[in-house]
């Protein structure tokens, strides 16, 4: 993905990592359509921030995902990259299905269902262009199991191999496929995270990553250097200290 020049949706992207991105990004030359539910933080967004586009979409419900990616394909012919940024994170007791299955459903819909529906909506128009991009958005909790989000972790593990098989695939198409994979970030993903000292600060984040699509513009994994500790346990052989590791940081393990 070339750091400019480009046309970029980013559902989910009206607070935390996905806005700082879009803000970024459109720094960097691009064309920039943030995508999410609450129609005030879209409004508030379009009048603070003059040249991002913005549309309305829940992206656990299939219907919003068809009726936005026909109004932003209609505004922006040109699209070229989107970045399936929209998740959600809960801590969850799975001793009792009363305590996890309601949330395991709702995180399952938007983690994983959510950026499938996502790029089916996209793949033909992507395909058409000359150079296109689907960025997924994993985590490291994808490769490092945080005890009390079982349903966030498996989901992004998900993420991870849909994005490898993907690559696969669209290999003969002009759809690259690159991997965005977060560690612990100061953001509202959690109750807490915001101010967590365990956390990576949103903006010393984004300037990293911005920095590696820059410099690494075919990468297939934009991994920050704090997300590696998370990312190789297993191949570094030490697998069983990051887990115990991540899981005494602090309650969320951020």
């Amino acid at each position: 993905m070339n750091i400019s020049g480009n046309t970029i949706f980013i559902p989910g992207a009206t607070s935390g990592i996905g806005l700082a991105l879009a803000l970024e990004l459109r720094a960097r030359g691009n064309t920039v359509i943030v995508g999410g539910r609450r129609t005030d933080l879209l409004d508030t967004i379009a009048a603070e921030h003059p040249g991002i586009d913005t549309v309305e979409i829940d992206t656990a419900e299939p219907a919003s995902i068809d009726s936005a990616a026909k109004a932003v394909l209609a505004r922006h012919p040109d699209l070229n990259v989107l970045v399936t940024m929209a998740g959600i994170m809960r801590i969850e007791d799975w001793h009792r299905p009363e305590s996890f299955l309601a949330s395991a459903e709702a995180t399952v819909t938007t983690n994983l269902l959510g950026p499938i529906r996502l790029i089916a909506a996209f793949i033909e128009h992507l395909r058409a262009q000359p150079d296109a991009t689907i960025m997924t958005v994993s985590s490291g909790l994808a490769f490092t199991p945080l005890k009390v989000t079982p349903s966030y972790n498996a989901s992004k593990a998900a993420i991870h191999m849909l994005s490898e098989s993907l690559r696969l695939q669209l290999a003969d198409t002009t759809v690259k496929v690159v991997e965005l994979e977060p560690p612990a970030v100061r953001t509202s993903l959690l109750p807490g995270q915001e101010t967590s000292e365990f956390a990576m600060p949103l903006d010393e984040f984004v300037a990293e990553v911005v920095a590696l699509i820059e410099s690494q513009p075919d990468a297939r994994e934009i991994q920050v250097e704090r997300v590696k500790f998370l990312r190789y346990g297993e191949a570094r052989g030490d697998y069983d200290q990051v887990v115990a590791t991540l899981n005494a940081a602090d309650p969320h393990g951020n």
